[in-house]
């Protein structure tokens, strides 16, 4: 009888997840089997990239952010980053990486990328956040290049200053990775440790026409989106670079 009890409960947690996170499919790092066009999905992942950005760069308390992009060598920006559950905690999205190139001055990309993570615990209610992560090193960009990497375990990550006194504040960051968020229309530091950004390949497929990896992308530069313009001019205007 007690067995029999333990795997109706099992069933029913299982039932309460399907229920609840149904209808809010972006709680997990990947859509849900058909929701969408994997074309239509990345463009407007893209835009939306660029409206976060606007945002943080507009912002009077994301000075740290502002003085930081302009040493930054690589930028993920995920435009929606939803954390929530009964029973089940998650968080996940999509999200965009761009790397900068040193010797031609410019930005290139975007590769296509999930960022998530779960635990276990009792969470009623959820929050969606715009994250922003700056690869400051060399070690950095190589880490994102990797089809997936663990932060916090893989490669070092801070959470970046905002307000008052933030741009004196950068000076003492030395992580590899540094987070910023707003939620709830506030801006702040998120921390990530634990969650894993992982390629997504069908979005960059479907966004360039073909099979390409993230290196392929933001390396060897053996393709290229007019789609992802107007975002590729906002990273330039606040970081600096060529268009």
């Amino acid at each position: 009888m007690g067995k029999m009890i333990s795997r109706l409960s099992v069933c029913c947690v299982a039932v309460l997840c399907i229920f609840l996170f149904a209808p809010f499919g972006s709680f997990l790092p990947g859509p849900l089997p058909g929701c969408c066009d994997d074309g239509v999905q990345a463009r407007q992942l893209v835009e939306r990239a660029r409206m976060t950005l606007e945002s943080f760069a507009g912002a009077k308390e994301m000075e740290g952010f502002r003085s930081l992009m302009k040493d930054a060598q690589g930028i993920f920006v995920s435009p929606q980053v939803l954390r929530g559950a009964f029973i089940l905690g998650a968080s996940g999205g999509s999200g965009v990486f761009l790397v900068r190139d040193k010797n031609k001055g410019d930005w290139t990309g975007p590769a296509f990328y999930t960022v998530g993570e779960a635990s276990f615990g009792l969470q009623i209610g959820g929050d969606a956040s715009e994250v922003v992560l700056l690869a400051m090193t060399q070690r950095g960009v190589m880490a994102l290049l990797s089809s997936s990497v663990k932060l916090g375990a893989d490669i070092g990550i801070a959470v970046g200053p905002v307000g008052a006194g933030a741009d004196a504040a950068t000076a003492n960051l030395s992580a590899d990775i540094i987070s910023f968020s707003r939620s709830k229309g506030l801006y702040g530091g998120v921390s990530l440790e634990g969650a894993v950004v992982a390629v997504r390949e069908g979005l960059n497929r479907a966004y360039y026409g073909r099979a390409v990896s993230p290196s392929d992308i933001l390396i060897a530069r053996s393709v290229k989106s007019d789609n992802a313009a107007g975002l590729r001019s906002m990273v330039t205007k606040i970081a600096g670079g060529k268009h």
